[in-house]
Formats: C-alpha cells, sequence, structure tokens
C-alpha cells in the first residue's frame, strides 16, 4: 500500500521555506505577505472557503482568486494542487447561507469548473461535498454532467467531513466514493482517530489539529515559548506520530501507542 500523503496544516507560511513537511497553507494566510517565501517543499493550498461561509462572508470573484493562485504557483513554487472555493454542507453552515444542500453541491461544481475554465494551468481540484451519503453521489454526478472526470482527477477533495471525522458515516462516505471509481481522495481535516479508521483509503490528508492541541499542554522540553501552539517541532513530532498511526493492512489499526503524547485535549481526536 502506498502510504497517504499527510499534511501539516499551518497558519505560519514563513515554513513553506524550510521544506521540513508538506504543508496545508490558506489563502487567507498568504493574500497578505506583499514578499511570499519562496517553498523549499511541497504545499496544497486551502482557499479558506470554509471560513468565508462560518464568517458569513462572500467568497471573491474566481478570476481574483485565481490571480492569487497564479501569484502563490509563479513567487511561492512547489504547489501540488489547489483548493476550490467550495461551499461546505453542515447544517449550520446551511443555517448561515440561507441555502440548501443542493444549492451547495451545484455552486461548489461551479465553481470548480470557473476556475478551470479561467486557468488551466494552474492545479486545481475538484471538491465533492454533501452531508449524506447520497448528497456525495449527488455531487459526483453534477461533475459528470459538467464534463469533469472525477476518476481521472489526480485529487479528489472530500468535504464536510472533518467535524464527524472518526464516525461510521464518515467511513461509509469513504469506502462509497471508492466504490464508484473516485480513488484519491483528499480528506479535509481528517485527523487521528479517522486515520486510523480509514486513512488507507485516503491519498491524502490534512490537519491544523497539532496546534489546538500544543495550546492545552505544557510546552515541550526545551521550548522557551509558553505554548507549543505556533511550534515546528511540535509540529512535526505531531505529524509523525499521526503518519505512523495510520494503518498499513487491514484490519483497521484502531489505537496507536505512539500518538499518545499528541493526542490530548478535544482538538487531536
Amino acid at each position: 500500500m502506498v502510504e497517504p500523503r499527510f499534511f501539516l496544516g499551518t497558519h505560519q507560511p514563513g515554513w513553506l521555506r524550510d521544506g521540513v513537511a508538506p504543508l496545508f497553507v490558506s489563502d487567507r494566510q498568504l493574500c497578505g505577505y506583499r514578499r511570499l517565501p519562496v517553498a523549499a517543499g511541497p504545499s496544497a493550498l486551502d482557499s479558506g472557503a470554509f471560513s468565508v461561509l462560518a464568517d458569513g462572508g462572500r467568497f471573491d470573484p474566481p478570476a481574483v482568486y485565481v490571480a492569487r493562485v497564479r501569484r502563490y504557483a509563479s513567487e511561492v513554487g512547489r504547489l501540488v494542487w489547489a483548493a476550490p472555493q467550495d461551499w461546505m454542507c453542515e447544517p449550520w453552515i446551511l443555517a448561515k447561507t440561507g441555502l440548501t444542500v443542493a444549492g451547495h453541491l451545484r455552486r461548489t461544481v461551479d465553481n470548480y469548473v470557473e476556475l478551470r475554465d479561467l486557468a488551466p494551468d494552474l492545479p486545481f481540484v475538484p471538491v465533492i461535498q454533501g452531508w449524506r451519503h447520497d448528497d456525495y453521489l449527488t455531487c459526483s454526478e453534477l461533475y459528470t454532467a459538467a464534463g469533469v472526470d472525477l476518476n481521472a482527477a489526480p485529487v479528489v477533495g472530500l468535504g464536510s467531513v472533518c467535524r464527524r471525522q472518526a464516525t461510521g458515516e464518515a467511513a461509509d462516505i469513504v469506502n462509497g466514493m471508492r466504490a464508484s471509481g473516485i480513488g484519491r481522495l483528499h480528506g479535509f481535516g481528517i485527523k487521528v482517530l479517522g486515520l486510523r479508521r480509514y486513512g488507507q483509503r485516503l491519498a491524502s490528508a490534512d490537519s491544523l489539529a497539532w496546534s489546538y492541541t500544543a495550546r492545552r499542554q505544557p510546552a515541550l522540553p526545551g521550548c522557551t515559548h509558553r505554548s507549543c501552539q505556533n511550534c515546528p517541532t511540535f509540529a512535526l513530532a505531531w505529524r509523525s506520530a499521526v503518519v505512523a498511526s495510520i494503518p498499513r493492512h487491514e484490519p483497521l489499526i484502531l489505537f496507536d501507542a505512539g500518538c499518545d503524547r499528541f493526542d490530548r485535549g478535544a482538538g487531536a481526536a
């Protein structure tokens, strides 16, 4: 089995210069940089879509987002892929937008198609959204109707699962997408418990949970800061423990003692 690529989420884009691990960085962080860091290692770009919708805001026009991603690809470099401005389907997000799941699915597909058409040279990836299992199948059918072959995509993001990432429902969604032929899934915000259940079925995943965990623990021995919430030493050790916990075969490994030091706190699971 090929080990899933685990992108370390960070709100410190300057870490791109170090190249110590594949990083997951946000457009919301990078867009404020007048002089961008030059990447020494690979990274993927989060559009910040969840925060936009959670804050009740509106997306920038796709052409504006494309211009920023083009700048990152050129000036930062080593960009593996970029997420679209997708529409999450958690019930409380729907309550903020006043739209239905079907409306969010349509907007997600339309945005990807527009980004792809505006910039076919940039590595935008499709994202499947939904809440129930059938929603994800509906979303994949909308992509097919729009002429997008998800089975041929190098990466397909799987949205709206991070807050239930360790549940049987999330595992069923992953299995259902793979059964439909979509094999290279990226799990957004999939943390330790989710990776233990179905990490071997993902092509990649990302998480920023290490920072949440570090805020609730004493700093590591040798660290001089009050907490390790912005500490690369803690982040890299947490990532190593997470990667080690991903099952390499069936049946799934449900517990891994190597992660205990970095699992304490509600945000680690």
